[in-house]
């Protein structure tokens, strides 16, 4: 490509190419909720059969994203991001074209792995390309992206299946990714490579890599599974034991590796510690607020697809106003003030939502916009506070353990609150347990974000 694509202007058009990147990963989290009943009649699913479409794509997400960042490393970011790009496009292609459920949630699974794949490979190539100076603004305009394909997903997800079909929720990732690549490839040129840089590259932690992978799963398939299989069914049983099992080997043997996959040993610092388990909850609220929301509109209100994903759009739209806000106060007033008031408020909107599904009425769109304008503050502040709370030569781990622990939060959103709805019809206890796990995050704040957090 030539002319402005060659010249002073080539690394805005791949900013433009990996934003778009980003958006379809997130856009893939919240387009499947307002779709989900059309795709569980067509295909006969169960109900928990539907909810593992949503989890299968965040589980293999959660659980491959802390690989990806150190396969990125070694083998090259352009080659990471063509194979994390071919894999999306063609599982995309595979859940599109899917005959039934399970083919469905082997291709969301595999969806998961190439989102998790290009994730953190995006952020760095953007890094890579931009100057210290210009890095802000860059990261800036691919966040906003991600805002806005955010926030249409309800109303892609419902207008797909109910004007068009469901299978082209996946199937328009295909022309979508195949343009990027054909950018990305165009415009990449690989930054300096120091000499030293293979023998100071440590080891690919296996055994850390295969403890998550298994323990989460385990945990996963109990939390999700136990409804039909009972939650006292031996298998039901095993599964627990062993997810449990796994996740505390994972934490112990990654606290004390030398060469760790996640260095977990950062959650030792308090303030860190605070921000992750304040994104936990974020996630583990954003997923189930968007999933089940959405199917709530449709299956108790008997709203549209179309109609449910646009009242849910109109609540997540004050979330791209109030960000700028959210980041100038925590820049002004340290982060703690405005993670309480948003934890809070966003707690008691979703107490509302909780209430209003129980007299099951669509007037829940009107807290869902509190809950959507609050939504930044109870992250851009977190982000904030963790990433200042440890060295400069950690930032890339921190980044990674955040990630991890933000992504298994949605993870356990949907398995939990799955196996609650699945099991007794009841919207509102979902949201129930939402909201007091949104709440119960303001004392973990109170107690591990100090005061001293100031700009």
């Amino acid at each position: 490509m030539g002319g402005e694509l060659a010249g002073k202007n080539r690394v805005w058009w791949l900013l433009g190419a990996l934003s778009g990147v980003m958006g379809l990963i997130v856009l893939d989290e919240t387009v499947v909720g307002t779709a989900l009943p059309t795709i569980r009649s067509d295909l006969s699913m169960t109900t928990v059969g539907s909810h593992w479409v949503v989890n299968a794509y965040l589980l293999t997400f959660t659980c491959f994203v802390a690989a990806a960042g150190r396969l990125s490393d070694r083998l090259g970011h352009k080659q990471v991001f063509l194979i994390g790009a071919s894999l999306f496009a063609l599982a995309s292609l595979g859940a599109g074209l899917t005959p039934g459920g399970t083919g469905l949630i082997i291709a969301r699974g595999l969806q998961g792995i190439g989102a998790a794949l290009l994730f953190p490979t995006s952020i760095a190539m953007v890094t890579a390309s931009f100057p210290l100076e210009k890095r802000g603004k860059a990261f800036g305009i691919q966040t906003t992206v991600g805002a806005v394909f955010m926030s249409s997903g309800p109303l892609v997800g419902g207008l797909f299946s109910q004007v068009i079909s469901w299978r082209a929720v996946f199937l328009i990732n295909v022309p979508i990714v195949a343009g990027i690549v054909l950018l990305v490839i165009a415009l990449w040129q690989d930054p300096p490579v120091k000499d030293e840089k293979e023998a100071t590259d440590p080891p690919f932690d296996v055994k850390g890599f295969i403890t998550l992978l298994f323990g989460l799963v385990a945990l996963t398939i109990f939390l999700m599974q136990g409804t039909d299989w009972g939650w006292i069914n031996p298998l039901s049983l095993m599964m627990l034991v062993a997810g449990l099992g796994l996740l505390a080997g994972f934490y112990i043997y990654e606290f004390y590796n030398s060469q760790p996959l996640i260095e977990l040993d950062l959650l030792t610092i308090r303030p860190f510690a605070g921000g992750v388990l304040s994104f936990f909850s974020f996630q583990f609220n954003k997923i189930v607020i968007f999933v089940f929301v959405a199917m709530f509109l449709q299956e108790k209100v008997g709203l549209s697809p179309i109609n449910s994903g646009l009242l849910l759009m109109i609540g997540i739209l004050p979330t791209l106003g109030t960000s700028l806000i959210a980041g100038k106060l925590a820049d002004k007033y340290g982060s703690r003030p405005p993670l309480l008031f948003g934890f809070t408020l966003n707690g008691l909107a979703v107490l509302a939502i909780a209430f209003l599904s129980y007299i099951e009425t669509y007037w829940v769109f009107l807290p869902l916009i509190i809950w959507g304008a609050t939504l930044p503050f109870c992250a851009i502040p977190a982000r904030r506070t963790l990433m200042s709370a440890v060295p400069k030569t950690k930032l890339g781990q921190a980044s990674g353990v955040n990630l991890t622990v933000q992504m298994v939060g949605g993870t356990i959103g949907i398995a939990l609150c799955g196996s609650i709805i699945a099991s007794t019809g009841a919207y509102w206890l979902a949201f129930l347990l939402t909201s007091v796990l949104i709440l119960t995050t303001t004392l973990v704040i109170n107690a591990l974000i100090e005061v001293e957090d100031t700009a």
